[in-house]
């Protein structure tokens, strides 16, 4: 049992990642929700709180949504592997080399579901037949809280330029108006990174991404987000 379960360890390890897109998607995500917050209030209430008030606040905004992203990585990765857990049990259970096949092309994507003959498929079941029998148990690891760790910081402190305003400025409108400049400067930061890893025009993108992070947080705020 200690061996199946030291093997299945070693694998999952090797699955656990968080390549640039998945980083610059969490930045996203934390960047539209403090938008939707400062937005809110330079829309409502501007002028009628205390500019310390707000930089507490948006801390606070930043530090709930990196616990939030956080959470969330770990509840998606833990679903994520025990589907691929139940997977390999499945093929190891499977009975004809037809099942087999069947489960394996129905899990892996089309195209090259259809690149692959028979035969190759089967030498792959084969080999997934012989592998220990996975464990439950491992579904998480502590290089899996470690990186919900790092999540958590890079949420945070990718959004924490958002909230500096607040402490440099004593004018409510001027810190609202800066804090907003430097969300746009950060998305359209993010859209330029991620058209560079595509291989995109990167400032067409970073535009597009811009507008499409400053759209979803109108429509947050007009559905009361």
């Amino acid at each position: 049992m200690s061996n199946k379960n030291d093997y299945w360890k070693s694998r999952i390890e090797k699955w656990t990642d968080l390549d640039l897109v998945d980083r610059l998607s969490e930045v996203l995500f934390g960047l539209i929700m403090v938008l939707t917050f400062t937005g809110t209030i330079s829309a409502s209430t501007a002028g009628e709180q205390e500019v310390n008030e707000l930089l507490w606040a948006a801390l606070g905004c930043n530090l709930a949504w990196g616990l939030v992203d956080a959470i969330m990585y770990l509840m998606d990765t833990m679903i994520a592997r025990g589907h691929n857990i139940q997977l390999i049990k499945k093929i190891q259970k499977a009975k004809t080399e037809r099942d087999t096949r069947e489960v394996i092309r129905d899990n892996i994507a089309p195209l090259v579901s259809e690149l692959m003959d028979n035969d190759v498929i089967d030498r792959l079941g084969e080999k997934l037949k012989k592998l220990p029998e996975p464990n439950m148990k491992i579904v998480l690891t502590f290089k899996d809280f470690m990186i919900a760790g790092k999540i958590f910081l890079l949420v945070f402190f990718s959004t924490f330029p958002v909230a500096l305003p607040f402490l440099f400025f004593q004018d409510v409108g001027v810190a609202m108006r800066v804090s907003n400049g430097m969300a746009v400067l950060l998305l359209f930061m993010a859209g330029y990174f991620l058209a560079r890893y595509s291989g995109m025009r990167p400032f067409v993108t970073a535009f597009i991404y811009t507008v499409l992070g400053i759209f979803l947080v109108v429509l947050t705020i007009l559905l009361g987000g």
